[in-house]
């Protein structure tokens, strides 16, 4: 089965959040990106790098921002489609479907920020277009949220919800070690 690996949104505007002490999930999740990376361009598979370009001036994804600067991590190499979007799904409004289908792409492989958001996002997306999406639960992070209704949550809660929320009915949800194990 053709995989490809998505990486969504390794942008150092979340950087900055780590670096200005944002409780965030999973702190090994750049290293895993980094070896997820290797093994998909070691093997000839396809990566496909997702970035987010905020429409507001003042949003630090904006393009104009220095948060929109990828992190070195996750640079893309020469060859590798880079998919602009403004939304939360990698597939909105971008060309992703067309890229992932003109290769013959029947699963992907998701990594990247944050989990319940854009990476949650695209995976959604990804099983309603009839890929089979894998969720790589330890190469992705997500940050500590305040509720409407007050409370908080913090990041280790977000990112389980998130993998419980997909696990089985719409990815599987597994770790890079066993992901590079396959």
């Amino acid at each position: 089965m053709k995989t490809a690996l998505l990486v969504i949104d390794v942008q150092m505007a979340l950087a900055n959040e780590d670096a200005a002490g944002a409780e965030r999930s999973c702190p090994e999740a750049e290293d895993n990106i980094a070896s997820l990376l290797k093994k998909f361009r070691a093997s000839g598979n396809h990566v496909v790098h997702i970035h987010h370009h905020g429409t507001d001036p003042d949003d630090p994804f904006h393009p104009d921002a220095p948060g929109s600067a990828v992190q070195p991590v996750a640079a893309p190499v020469d060859g590798e489609p880079v998919v602009i979007k403004s939304g939360s799904s990698g597939f909105v409004g971008t060309p992703l479907q067309t890229i992932l289908q003109d290769a013959g792409i029947e699963r992907v492989v998701l990594c990247g920020a944050t989990a319940n958001h854009c990476v949650e996002s695209t995976t959604r997306s990804a099983a309603d277009l009839g890929f089979q999406p894998v969720y790589a639960s330890d190469a992705v992070w997500t940050y500590g949220i305040t509720g409407p209704d007050g409370i908080f949550h913090s990041a280790d809660q977000i990112h389980s919800v998130s993998m419980a929320t997909l696990e089985g009915e719409i990815a599987a949800v597994t770790c890079t070690k066993d992901i590079l194990a396959t």
